[in-house]
C-alpha cells in the first residue's frame, strides 16, 4: 500500500484548515444536499465530503458510510489534495498503490473512486469532494465536470461556513463558532474523562483607548490582542471574540492550574507586544478561569456565565485597588 505524501505547505495547509472552523462540526443540509445530488447523479452508493487533517480524514457530510473519519495514511482523499484535479481510481484492485489499502480489502470496499480537491478561499487544498463504488467502473470528461461543479458549490458552503463563525475584525471564531466547536470539544472530554478549562477574558480600559485615540485604534488594538493570542495558545486550544472587548479560549484536556499557566504566558507575550508597539497605550486584560468536570459537565454557556462572573470579580477589585 502507498501511503499518500504530504503537501509541501502543509503548515500554511492545516493553518489554513483551522482557519475554516469546519472540523469536528455537525451535519449540516446545505453540505449533505451536494452529497446527495453526487450521489444520484453518479449512481454510486457513497459520496463524501472529506476533510484531511493532520492525521485523519474527517467527513463533513457522508452519504452511503456510517464512519466519521479514518486515518489519513490509508486515505484516497490524502492522495487526491497532491493534485491539482480530479483523482481518479477506476480501479483500486488493479492499481498496486491500492491493491492492499484496508478500505479495498474489508469495508467499505472501495473499488471505484473519483475525488476533486476542495479549496479554501486562500486556495489551499483542505480536502476533497469525492464519490466511491464497490465496483470498477468508467470516469468520462462530461463525469469530470459535473463533479468539478459539484465540488465549486461545496468551496462555496465553506467559503459562507467560514464568514458565518469568524469574526471579521480579527479573524478568529466569533461567538457562533466558538459554541459550535467547544460543544464538541466538551464533548470529546467527556466521552474520554479529560477535563478542560475556560477562560473569560475580557480587555482592560479599552473605552479609553477610544475614548482618546478613536475607534480606529480601537479595532487596531482589538485585532493586535487577537494576533497575540493566536501566537501564545496552542494549537488545539478554541480561542474566540465573543463581542466588543470580550474574548474567551477553552482549553481541552488541561485543569484550572494549567490554564493560568498559559494565560501567564499569554500576558508575558502581551507585555512584549506592547514594548515594540508603543502606540500610546497598553493591552492588558483581566480573566475568570473555570474548570470543567467530565463527570458533572456544564453545558458551554453555563461556563461562560461562571467565567464571566469570575472576571467581572476580578475587574472589579482592580478598579478598587486604583
Amino acid at each position: 500500500m502507498e501511503q499518500p505524501g504530504i503537501p509541501l505547505n502543509e503548515t500554511v495547509r492545516l493553518a489554513s484548515l483551522k482557519s475554516l472552523n469546519v472540523l469536528d462540526t455537525p451535519a449540516e443540509e446545505r453540505f449533505d444536499r451536494v452529497t446527495r445530488m453526487a450521489r444520484r447523479m453518479f449512481r454510486v452508493p457513497v459520496a463524501l465530503v472529506s476533510i484531511v487533517d493532520e492525521n485523519r480524514q474527517w467527513f463533513k457530510s457522508a452519504q452511503g458510510l456510517d464512519a466519521c473519519e479514518t486515518p489519513r495514511d490509508v486515505s484516497f482523499c490524502g492522495h487526491a489534495i497532491l493534485g491539482d484535479d480530479i483523482f481518479l481510481i477506476p480501479d483500486a484492485l488493479a492499481d498496486q498503490r491500492f491493491a492492499d489499502n484496508p478500505l479495498v480489502t474489508g469495508a467499505p470496499h472501495v473499488r471505484f473512486y473519483a475525488g476533486c480537491p476542495l479549496r479554501a478561499p486562500d486556495g489551499n487544498k483542505v480536502g476533497t469532494l469525492c464519490i466511491i463504488d464497490h465496483v470498477p467502473r468508467e470516469f468520462d470528461q462530461d463525469d469530470a465536470l459535473a463533479l468539478r461543479d459539484l465540488a465549486a458549490m461545496i468551496e462555496d458552503e465553506l467559503t459562507a461556513f467560514q464568514t458565518s463563525t469568524t469574526d471579521d475584525l480579527t479573524q478568529i471564531s466569533n461567538r457562533r463558532g466558538f459554541l459550535q466547536l467547544a460543544e464538541y470539544g466538551l464533548n470529546f472530554c467527556v466521552r474520554n474523562r479529560q477535563p478542560a478549562a475556560l477562560a473569560f477574558i475580557d480587555l482592560d480600559r479599552f473605552k479609553p483607548i477610544n475614548d482618546q485615540f478613536g475607534h480606529a485604534e480601537g479595532d487596531i488594538a482589538l485585532a493586535a490582542f487577537a494576533e497575540v493570542m493566536q501566537a501564545s495558545f496552542r494549537s488545539t486550544d478554541l480561542f474566540a471574540r465573543l463581542g466588543g472587548d470580550e474574548f474567551v479560549v477553552l482549553l481541552t484536556g488541561a485543569g484550572k492550574s494549567d490554564a493560568e499557566q498559559v494565560l501567564y504566558k499569554f500576558g508575558s507575550l502581551l507585555t512584549d507586544y506592547n514594548g515594540r508597539a508603543k502606540r500610546g497605550y497598553d493591552l492588558q486584560f483581566s480573566a475568570g478561569v473555570v474548570e470543567f468536570d467530565p463527570a458533572a459537565p456544564q453545558s458551554v454557556e453555563a461556563l461562560l456565565a461562571a467565567g464571566d462572573a469570575q472576571m467581572y470579580a476580578i475587574k472589579a477589585a482592580k478598579k478598587r485597588r486604583h
